[in-house]
Protein backbone atom coordinates (compact mmCIF):
# COMPACT_ATOMS: atom_id res chain seq x y z
CA UNK A 1 0.00 0.00 0.00
CA UNK A 2 2.53 2.59 -1.21
CA UNK A 3 4.82 1.69 1.67
CA UNK A 4 2.20 2.48 4.31
CA UNK A 5 1.38 -0.14 6.90
CA UNK A 6 -2.37 -0.83 6.76
CA UNK A 7 -4.47 -0.21 9.82
CA UNK A 8 -5.58 -3.26 11.75
CA UNK A 9 -8.91 -2.07 13.14
CA UNK A 10 -11.52 -4.32 11.54
CA UNK A 11 -12.03 -6.27 14.75
CA UNK A 12 -13.09 -3.03 16.48
CA UNK A 13 -16.28 -2.85 14.39
CA UNK A 14 -18.93 -5.39 15.43
CA UNK A 15 -21.36 -4.57 12.60
CA UNK A 16 -18.91 -5.53 9.85
CA UNK A 17 -19.06 -9.32 9.34
CA UNK A 18 -16.21 -11.26 7.81
CA UNK A 19 -16.19 -11.04 4.03
CA UNK A 20 -18.34 -7.91 3.78
CA UNK A 21 -16.68 -4.92 2.10
CA UNK A 22 -18.31 -1.79 3.49
CA UNK A 23 -17.38 1.06 1.13
CA UNK A 24 -20.00 3.66 2.06
CA UNK A 25 -18.24 5.55 4.84
CA UNK A 26 -18.84 8.92 3.17
CA UNK A 27 -22.55 8.37 3.77
CA UNK A 28 -22.12 7.10 7.33
CA UNK A 29 -19.29 5.40 9.16
CA UNK A 30 -19.60 2.14 11.04
CA UNK A 31 -19.20 2.38 14.82
CA UNK A 32 -16.32 0.93 16.83
CA UNK A 33 -17.12 -1.12 19.90
CA UNK A 34 -15.89 1.66 22.20
CA UNK A 35 -18.60 3.96 20.85
CA UNK A 36 -21.26 1.27 21.18
CA UNK A 37 -20.08 0.64 24.75
CA UNK A 38 -20.16 4.34 25.64
CA UNK A 39 -23.73 4.64 24.39
CA UNK A 40 -24.83 1.42 26.12
CA UNK A 41 -23.22 2.47 29.40
CA UNK A 42 -24.80 5.93 29.24
CA UNK A 43 -28.29 4.55 28.70
CA UNK A 44 -27.90 1.45 30.87
CA UNK A 45 -25.88 2.64 33.85
CA UNK A 46 -25.40 6.40 34.18
CA UNK A 47 -28.35 8.00 32.40
CA UNK A 48 -29.94 11.19 33.73
CA UNK A 49 -30.83 14.59 32.36
CA UNK A 50 -28.31 17.42 32.27
CA UNK A 51 -28.07 21.02 33.44
CA UNK A 52 -31.20 21.06 35.61
CA UNK A 53 -30.89 18.26 38.16
CA UNK A 54 -29.55 18.82 41.67
CA UNK A 55 -29.11 15.11 42.36
CA UNK A 56 -25.69 13.52 41.96
CA UNK A 57 -26.30 11.43 38.86
CA UNK A 58 -27.63 14.45 36.97
CA UNK A 59 -24.60 16.44 38.05
CA UNK A 60 -22.31 13.63 36.90
CA UNK A 61 -24.05 13.39 33.53
CA UNK A 62 -23.81 17.16 33.13
CA UNK A 63 -20.08 16.96 33.71
CA UNK A 64 -19.80 14.16 31.13
CA UNK A 65 -21.89 16.09 28.60
CA UNK A 66 -19.81 19.24 28.97
CA UNK A 67 -16.62 17.17 28.91
CA UNK A 68 -17.71 16.05 25.44
CA UNK A 69 -17.96 19.68 24.37
CA UNK A 70 -14.48 20.34 25.74
CA UNK A 71 -13.20 17.30 23.82
CA UNK A 72 -14.75 18.59 20.60
CA UNK A 73 -13.13 21.99 21.11
CA UNK A 74 -9.71 20.40 21.53
CA UNK A 75 -10.29 18.13 18.51
CA UNK A 76 -10.85 21.04 16.13
CA UNK A 77 -8.60 23.64 17.76
CA UNK A 78 -11.37 25.89 19.09
CA UNK A 79 -10.41 28.62 21.52
CA UNK A 80 -12.93 27.48 24.13
CA UNK A 81 -15.73 24.91 24.54
CA UNK A 82 -18.28 27.75 24.47
CA UNK A 83 -17.52 28.22 20.77
CA UNK A 84 -18.95 24.74 20.03
CA UNK A 85 -22.71 24.29 19.69
CA UNK A 86 -24.18 20.79 19.72
CA UNK A 87 -26.70 20.27 16.91
CA UNK A 88 -28.32 17.26 15.20
CA UNK A 89 -25.75 17.29 12.42
CA UNK A 90 -24.07 19.48 9.82
CA UNK A 91 -27.38 20.10 8.06
CA UNK A 92 -28.87 21.66 11.17
CA UNK A 93 -25.67 23.61 11.78
CA UNK A 94 -25.80 25.17 8.31
CA UNK A 95 -29.49 25.96 8.72
CA UNK A 96 -28.75 27.56 12.09
CA UNK A 97 -26.15 29.86 10.54
CA UNK A 98 -28.45 30.60 7.62
CA UNK A 99 -31.35 31.58 9.86
CA UNK A 100 -29.57 33.22 12.78
CA UNK A 101 -26.63 34.89 11.06
CA UNK A 102 -27.41 35.29 7.36
CA UNK A 103 -31.09 35.92 8.02
CA UNK A 104 -30.23 38.91 10.19
CA UNK A 105 -27.12 40.19 8.38
CA UNK A 106 -27.94 39.86 4.68
CA UNK A 107 -30.12 42.29 2.76
CA UNK A 108 -31.36 42.82 -0.78
CA UNK A 109 -28.49 43.05 -3.22
CA UNK A 110 -26.03 41.06 -1.11
CA UNK A 111 -24.46 37.94 -2.60
CA UNK A 112 -23.51 34.44 -1.39
CA UNK A 113 -20.71 32.41 -2.99
CA UNK A 114 -21.10 28.62 -3.23
CA UNK A 115 -19.44 26.08 -5.53
CA UNK A 116 -20.62 23.57 -8.08
CA UNK A 117 -19.71 20.58 -5.91
CA UNK A 118 -21.69 21.43 -2.76
CA UNK A 119 -23.97 18.98 -0.98
CA UNK A 120 -27.64 19.98 -1.06
CA UNK A 121 -27.41 20.86 2.64
CA UNK A 122 -24.94 23.60 1.70
CA UNK A 123 -27.14 24.89 -1.12
CA UNK A 124 -30.80 24.80 -0.11
CA UNK A 125 -30.55 26.73 3.20
CA UNK A 126 -28.81 29.58 1.39
CA UNK A 127 -31.41 29.57 -1.37
CA UNK A 128 -34.14 29.86 1.23
CA UNK A 129 -32.45 32.83 2.91
CA UNK A 130 -31.56 34.50 -0.38
CA UNK A 131 -35.17 34.32 -1.48
CA UNK A 132 -36.35 35.72 1.84
CA UNK A 133 -34.01 38.72 1.98
CA UNK A 134 -33.50 39.39 -1.73
CA UNK A 135 -29.88 38.24 -1.91
CA UNK A 136 -28.31 36.43 -4.86
CA UNK A 137 -26.18 33.28 -5.13
CA UNK A 138 -23.08 32.84 -7.26
CA UNK A 139 -21.50 29.47 -8.03
CA UNK A 140 -17.77 28.94 -8.39
CA UNK A 141 -16.90 26.48 -11.19
CA UNK A 142 -14.60 23.48 -10.96
CA UNK A 143 -11.22 22.74 -12.45
CA UNK A 144 -10.88 19.97 -15.01
CA UNK A 145 -10.00 17.45 -12.29
CA UNK A 146 -12.91 18.36 -10.00
CA UNK A 147 -11.55 20.91 -7.55
CA UNK A 148 -13.16 24.22 -6.70
CA UNK A 149 -11.55 26.71 -9.09
CA UNK A 150 -10.23 29.30 -6.67
CA UNK A 151 -8.70 31.38 -9.45
CA UNK A 152 -12.12 31.72 -11.06
CA UNK A 153 -13.75 32.37 -7.69
CA UNK A 154 -11.26 35.13 -6.93
CA UNK A 155 -12.36 36.93 -10.10
CA UNK A 156 -16.03 36.50 -9.17
CA UNK A 157 -15.83 37.79 -5.60
CA UNK A 158 -16.85 41.39 -4.92
CA UNK A 159 -17.57 43.49 -1.86
CA UNK A 160 -21.25 42.59 -2.32
CA UNK A 161 -20.44 39.04 -1.25
CA UNK A 162 -21.19 38.66 2.44
CA UNK A 163 -20.77 34.90 2.78
CA UNK A 164 -18.72 32.12 1.18
CA UNK A 165 -19.86 28.56 2.04
CA UNK A 166 -17.82 25.62 0.73
CA UNK A 167 -17.03 21.97 1.44
CA UNK A 168 -13.62 21.18 2.89
CA UNK A 169 -13.74 17.79 1.14
CA UNK A 170 -16.25 16.95 -1.59
CA UNK A 171 -18.59 14.10 -0.66
CA UNK A 172 -18.66 13.00 -4.32
CA UNK A 173 -15.18 13.64 -5.70
CA UNK A 174 -13.06 13.69 -2.54
CA UNK A 175 -11.31 16.86 -3.71
CA UNK A 176 -9.74 18.83 -0.86
CA UNK A 177 -10.21 22.59 -0.60
CA UNK A 178 -7.29 24.91 0.08
CA UNK A 179 -9.09 26.44 3.04
CA UNK A 180 -6.40 28.94 3.99
CA UNK A 181 -6.36 30.49 0.52
CA UNK A 182 -10.15 30.47 0.35
CA UNK A 183 -10.39 32.24 3.72
CA UNK A 184 -7.97 34.90 2.48
CA UNK A 185 -10.07 35.44 -0.65
CA UNK A 186 -13.32 35.69 1.31
CA UNK A 187 -11.95 37.98 3.99
CA UNK A 188 -10.30 40.07 1.30
CA UNK A 189 -13.72 41.27 0.16
CA UNK A 190 -15.15 41.43 3.69
CA UNK A 191 -17.15 38.19 3.47
CA UNK A 192 -17.58 35.64 6.22
CA UNK A 193 -16.77 32.02 5.39
CA UNK A 194 -18.42 28.75 6.43
CA UNK A 195 -16.67 25.42 5.87
CA UNK A 196 -18.56 22.12 5.68
CA UNK A 197 -16.21 19.68 7.39
CA UNK A 198 -18.29 16.50 7.26
CA UNK A 199 -15.80 14.63 5.07
CA UNK A 200 -12.66 16.26 6.47
CA UNK A 201 -12.75 15.81 10.25
CA UNK A 202 -12.61 11.97 10.09
CA UNK A 203 -9.36 12.01 8.12
CA UNK A 204 -7.65 15.41 8.10
CA UNK A 205 -6.27 17.49 10.92
CA UNK A 206 -8.58 20.45 11.47
CA UNK A 207 -7.53 23.52 13.42
CA UNK A 208 -10.20 26.18 13.04
CA UNK A 209 -7.95 28.85 14.53
CA UNK A 210 -5.20 28.13 12.00
CA UNK A 211 -7.66 27.85 9.11
CA UNK A 212 -9.09 31.26 9.93
CA UNK A 213 -12.68 30.50 8.93
CA UNK A 214 -15.71 32.01 10.65
CA UNK A 215 -17.97 28.94 10.85
CA UNK A 216 -17.10 25.24 10.72
CA UNK A 217 -19.64 22.39 10.80
CA UNK A 218 -19.54 18.60 10.93
CA UNK A 219 -21.65 15.55 11.77
CA UNK A 220 -20.84 12.88 14.34
CA UNK A 221 -22.03 9.87 12.36
CA UNK A 222 -19.41 10.30 9.63
CA UNK A 223 -16.78 10.46 12.40
CA UNK A 224 -17.54 6.94 13.67
CA UNK A 225 -19.95 8.42 16.22
CA UNK A 226 -23.74 8.33 16.64
CA UNK A 227 -26.34 9.82 14.36
CA UNK A 228 -28.30 12.81 15.61
CA UNK A 229 -25.29 14.73 16.93
CA UNK A 230 -23.09 17.29 15.22
CA UNK A 231 -21.21 20.48 15.88
CA UNK A 232 -21.31 24.10 14.83
CA UNK A 233 -18.17 26.01 15.63
CA UNK A 234 -18.22 29.77 15.20
CA UNK A 235 -16.19 32.75 16.23
CA UNK A 236 -17.43 33.86 19.66
CA UNK A 237 -18.26 37.40 18.55
CA UNK A 238 -20.52 35.99 15.83
CA UNK A 239 -22.29 33.62 18.22
CA UNK A 240 -22.75 36.45 20.73
CA UNK A 241 -24.46 38.59 18.09
CA UNK A 242 -26.76 35.86 16.73
CA UNK A 243 -30.36 35.57 17.95
CA UNK A 244 -31.69 32.20 19.20
CA UNK A 245 -32.33 29.37 16.77
CA UNK A 246 -35.32 27.78 18.57
CA UNK A 247 -37.21 28.68 21.73
CA UNK A 248 -37.76 26.44 24.73
CA UNK A 249 -36.07 25.19 27.84
CA UNK A 250 -32.33 25.51 28.48
CA UNK A 251 -31.77 28.35 26.03
CA UNK A 252 -33.21 30.98 28.37
CA UNK A 253 -31.93 33.23 31.11
CA UNK A 254 -35.27 34.37 32.54
CA UNK A 255 -38.81 33.96 31.22
CA UNK A 256 -41.87 36.07 31.95
CA UNK A 257 -44.95 36.83 29.90
CA UNK A 258 -43.65 40.35 29.54
CA UNK A 259 -40.12 39.53 28.36
CA UNK A 260 -37.69 36.65 27.94
CA UNK A 261 -33.92 36.96 28.08
CA UNK A 262 -31.62 34.36 26.62
CA UNK A 263 -28.63 32.35 27.77
CA UNK A 264 -25.20 33.11 26.34
CA UNK A 265 -23.80 30.78 23.67
CA UNK A 266 -23.73 27.86 23.27
CA UNK A 267 -26.82 27.32 25.44
CA UNK A 268 -28.75 29.95 23.49
CA UNK A 269 -28.76 27.60 20.50
CA UNK A 270 -29.52 24.34 22.35
CA UNK A 271 -33.21 24.51 23.18
CA UNK A 272 -34.78 21.56 24.94
CA UNK A 273 -33.26 18.40 26.31
CA UNK A 274 -30.16 17.73 24.21
CA UNK A 275 -28.96 14.48 22.67
CA UNK A 276 -27.06 13.68 25.86
CA UNK A 277 -25.97 10.18 24.97
CA UNK A 278 -25.08 11.29 21.45
CA UNK A 279 -22.57 13.76 22.85
CA UNK A 280 -20.99 11.04 24.98
CA UNK A 281 -20.82 8.74 21.97
CA UNK A 282 -19.19 11.52 19.95
CA UNK A 283 -16.62 11.95 22.72
CA UNK A 284 -15.77 8.24 22.49
CA UNK A 285 -15.55 8.43 18.69
CA UNK A 286 -13.13 11.36 18.82
CA UNK A 287 -10.98 9.52 21.33
CA UNK A 288 -10.97 6.52 19.00
CA UNK A 289 -9.98 8.53 15.94
CA UNK A 290 -7.29 10.43 17.79
CA UNK A 291 -6.01 7.16 19.21
CA UNK A 292 -5.25 6.05 15.66
CA UNK A 293 -4.19 9.49 14.44
CA UNK A 294 -5.70 11.40 11.57
CA UNK A 295 -2.38 11.52 9.75
CA UNK A 296 -2.27 7.71 9.80
CA UNK A 297 -5.90 7.50 8.72
CA UNK A 298 -5.29 9.84 5.80
CA UNK A 299 -2.21 7.91 4.66
CA UNK A 300 -4.12 4.64 4.95
CA UNK A 301 -7.07 5.90 2.91
CA UNK A 302 -4.79 7.59 0.37
CA UNK A 303 -3.15 4.22 -0.30
CA UNK A 304 -6.55 2.56 -0.76
CA UNK A 305 -7.67 5.31 -3.14
CA UNK A 306 -4.50 4.93 -5.19
CA UNK A 307 -4.91 1.13 -5.36
CA UNK A 308 -8.54 1.51 -6.41
CA UNK A 309 -7.91 4.14 -9.08
CA UNK A 310 -5.04 2.14 -10.56
CA UNK A 311 -7.13 -1.02 -10.80
CA UNK A 312 -10.31 0.62 -12.09
CA UNK A 313 -8.34 2.82 -14.47
CA UNK A 314 -7.18 -0.34 -16.26
CA UNK A 315 -10.80 -1.25 -17.14
CA UNK A 316 -11.66 0.44 -20.43
CA UNK A 317 -15.34 1.09 -19.75
CA UNK A 318 -14.74 2.72 -16.35
CA UNK A 319 -14.61 6.51 -16.13
CA UNK A 320 -12.91 7.79 -12.98
CA UNK A 321 -14.09 11.13 -11.62
CA UNK A 322 -12.34 13.66 -9.40
CA UNK A 323 -8.66 14.23 -8.63
CA UNK A 324 -6.16 11.43 -8.23
CA UNK A 325 -5.36 12.59 -4.69
CA UNK A 326 -8.95 12.54 -3.48
CA UNK A 327 -9.46 12.09 0.26
CA UNK A 328 -10.97 8.67 0.91
CA UNK A 329 -13.41 8.65 -2.03
CA UNK A 330 -13.44 7.18 -5.54
CA UNK A 331 -16.40 8.04 -7.77
CA UNK A 332 -16.81 6.44 -11.16
CA UNK A 333 -19.19 5.45 -13.90
CA UNK A 334 -19.26 2.45 -16.25
CA UNK A 335 -20.21 3.03 -19.86
CA UNK A 336 -23.68 1.71 -20.58
CA UNK A 337 -24.44 0.70 -16.99
CA UNK A 338 -26.60 2.66 -14.57
CA UNK A 339 -24.90 3.19 -11.19
CA UNK A 340 -27.88 1.59 -9.42
CA UNK A 341 -27.24 -1.61 -11.40
CA UNK A 342 -23.58 -1.43 -10.43
CA UNK A 343 -24.53 -1.13 -6.77
CA UNK A 344 -27.01 -3.99 -6.95
CA UNK A 345 -24.59 -6.39 -8.60
CA UNK A 346 -21.80 -5.46 -6.18
CA UNK A 347 -24.15 -6.08 -3.27
CA UNK A 348 -24.68 -9.63 -4.52
CA UNK A 349 -20.94 -10.06 -4.03
CA UNK A 350 -21.08 -8.52 -0.53
CA UNK A 351 -19.59 -5.19 -1.57
CA UNK A 352 -21.52 -2.13 -0.34
CA UNK A 353 -21.11 1.12 -2.28
CA UNK A 354 -23.27 4.19 -2.81
CA UNK A 355 -24.97 4.79 -6.15
CA UNK A 356 -26.97 7.89 -7.06
CA UNK A 357 -26.60 11.66 -7.12
CA UNK A 358 -25.19 11.80 -3.55
CA UNK A 359 -27.25 14.89 -2.69
CA UNK A 360 -25.26 16.80 -5.30
CA UNK A 361 -27.55 17.12 -8.31
CA UNK A 362 -25.96 20.36 -9.62
CA UNK A 363 -22.59 18.60 -9.68
CA UNK A 364 -24.08 15.65 -11.57
CA UNK A 365 -25.46 18.04 -14.17
CA UNK A 366 -22.10 19.80 -14.48
CA UNK A 367 -20.37 16.44 -15.06
CA UNK A 368 -22.98 15.38 -17.60
CA UNK A 369 -24.19 12.33 -15.68
CA UNK A 370 -27.38 11.44 -13.83
CA UNK A 371 -25.56 9.57 -11.08
CA UNK A 372 -22.27 7.97 -10.14
CA UNK A 373 -21.06 4.94 -8.24
CA UNK A 374 -19.01 5.89 -5.18
CA UNK A 375 -16.65 3.81 -3.08
CA UNK A 376 -15.59 5.54 0.14
CA UNK A 377 -13.13 4.24 2.67
CA UNK A 378 -12.73 4.16 6.44
CA UNK A 379 -10.26 2.89 8.99
CA UNK A 380 -11.74 -0.61 8.78
CA UNK A 381 -11.06 -1.09 5.08
CA UNK A 382 -8.06 -2.82 3.60
CA UNK A 383 -6.64 -4.08 0.29
CA UNK A 384 -9.03 -7.03 0.40
CA UNK A 385 -11.96 -4.61 0.10
CA UNK A 386 -10.42 -2.94 -2.93
CA UNK A 387 -9.84 -6.35 -4.51
CA UNK A 388 -13.47 -7.33 -3.84
CA UNK A 389 -14.66 -4.08 -5.40
CA UNK A 390 -12.53 -4.56 -8.51
CA UNK A 391 -13.66 -8.16 -8.89
CA UNK A 392 -17.25 -6.97 -8.64
CA UNK A 393 -16.71 -4.28 -11.27
CA UNK A 394 -15.16 -6.84 -13.60
CA UNK A 395 -18.27 -8.98 -13.13
CA UNK A 396 -20.46 -5.96 -13.96
CA UNK A 397 -18.55 -5.39 -17.20
CA UNK A 398 -18.91 -9.05 -18.17
CA UNK A 399 -22.67 -8.99 -17.54
CA UNK A 400 -23.19 -5.80 -19.56
CA UNK A 401 -20.34 -6.32 -22.03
Amino acid sequence: MNGTAPLDTLADFPAIPAGWAYLDTAATAQKPQVVVDAITRAYGETYATVHRGVYQRSADMTLAYEAARTRVARFIGAGSPEECVFVRGATEAINLVAQCWAGTQLKAGDRIMLSMLEHHSNIVPWQMIAERVGAAIDVAPLTADGRIDLDAMAKMLTERHKLVALAHVSNVLGSVLDVERTVALAHGVGAKILIDGCQSVPRLRVDVAALGCDFYVFSGHKLYGPTGIGVLWARPELLDAMPPWQGGGSMIDRVSFQRTTYAPPPGRFEAGTPHIVGALGLHAAIDYVDGIGRDRIHLHETALVARTREALGAINSVRLLGPADSAGIVSFTIEGVHPHDIGTILDEGRVAIRAGHHCAQPLMEAMGVEATARASFGVYNGPQDVDALVAGIERVTRIFG
